[in-house]
């Protein structure tokens, strides 16, 4: 598709521009462009834009506002130590991308035509991309644009695709997470919406992580639907667990769980380095005995956002336990530099991961 460019009559000066880089904390501050598209039963996509960020005007009987037909995605642009621009693994966000579209009843966009429109946005605002630590956190989103009541499918969509230059996650830094084990809400069910990357799976983890806050915890962590006893993931991260043996588990991926591209990686990762991965239930029974036993070594959480990070106390309504190695997290500390290192240049990328801009 071929992409209508404006620029930005008056984007933010270089000077501004420079000092929000140097702590633009995470999704507050955003470039100066958007990249929109649209797409109706008729025509398909089409109306590529590249502009000014600006609000989006919908109809009050817009159909997203209604009955929630959203999907969305997070994903990185990063500068090498090169000064090249990179994204990591695009491929797998268009992807997965595609599948929560088609679990919501929207249209599927095709794979070369998501990464064009992420790429144009990272072309036009490449000077946001910080360096060093920093990245550029890309956020494509669709949603049904068509102004009607009525519970079907909606015929018209809006795409978009905004930027944020983006530090650490997590304040404090490297500090070990402590999680709040949630026996009151659950997350997803079988045959649900849990592989899907949409708004409704957060909004409905909000009054859990608020509950995690009231406890004293960074975030929350979900169990099974049906038996309420299966590690899930956090609200927003895949979970893993490392045993004495170097050996780690990780649960697998049924339908409720989502398919975190970096939980792909650091699997990749993991079996390249000889260690022994196994995608296998695990159950909050299981943590508590093998961090008491000391038979777990490690536990770490993993996501676009925060990478990989690693875990140090459980909290639940049955008490708390610790991860006795959380600060000296190795294996953790091993699979999150060589993946940062693929992703900033640092380290070859033998998997063809990387996609230069």
């Amino acid at each position: 598709m071929s992409f209508t460019i404006t620029p930005h009559a008056s984007p933010v000066s270089t000077q501004t521009r420079e000092k929000t880089l140097e702590d633009p904390g995470f999704g507050r501050v955003f470039t100066d462009h958007m990249v929109t598209m649209r797409w109706s039963t008729g025509q398909g996509w089409h109306d590529g834009k590249v502009t000014a960020r600006a609000p989006l005007a919908i109809d009050p009987a817009c159909a997203v506002l209604h009955y929630a037909q959203e999907v969305f995605e997070g994903m990185k642009a990063y500068r090498t130590a090169k000064g090249e621009i990179v994204l990591f693994r695009p491929d797998m966000n268009a992807t997965r991308f595609a599948r929560s579209a088609e679990r919501l009843a929207m249209p599927v966009m095709p794979e070369p035509l998501f990464i064009q429109a992420v790429e144009e946005l990272v072309r036009i605002d490449k000077d946001w991309v910080p360096s060093g630590a920093g990245s550029l956190y890309l956020r494509p989103f669709m949603f049904a644009s068509e102004a009607f009541l009525g519970v079907r499918p909606a015929q018209e969509y809006i795409f978009c695709v905004i930027a944020c230059p983006v530090g650490p996650y997590f304040k404090g830094g490297d500090k070990p997470l402590k999680l709040w084990v949630s026996d009151k809400y659950t997350r997803a069910a079988p045959g649900g919406t849990g592989a899907a990357k949409c708004g409704g799976n957060y909004a409905a983890s909000l009054i859990a992580q608020a509950e995690a806050a009231e406890h004293g915890c960074d975030q929350v962590v979900f169990l099974d639907a049906a038996e309420h006893r299966w590690i899930e993931e956090l609200g927003g991260m895949n979970l893993f667990f490392v045993m004495n043996d170097g050996s780690i588990v990780t649960p697998p991926l049924t339908g409720t769980i989502l398919p975190g591209i970096t939980r792909t990686s650091l699997i990749e990762i993991a079996r390249g380095f000889g260690m022994k991965v196994s995608e296998a239930p695990y159950t909050l029974d299981q943590w508590r005995a093998d961090a008491e036993s000391g038979k777990l070594s490690e536990a770490f959480a993993c996501g676009t956002a925060a990478v990989v990070a690693s875990i140090g106390e459980i909290v639940s309504s049955s008490g708390s336990f610790r991860v006795k190695n959380a600060q000296g997290a190795t294996v953790a500390s091993k699979l999150k530099e060589q993946l940062v290192g693929i992703q900033r240049g640092s380290i070859a990328d033998s998997h063809g991961w990387v996609r230069k801009i």
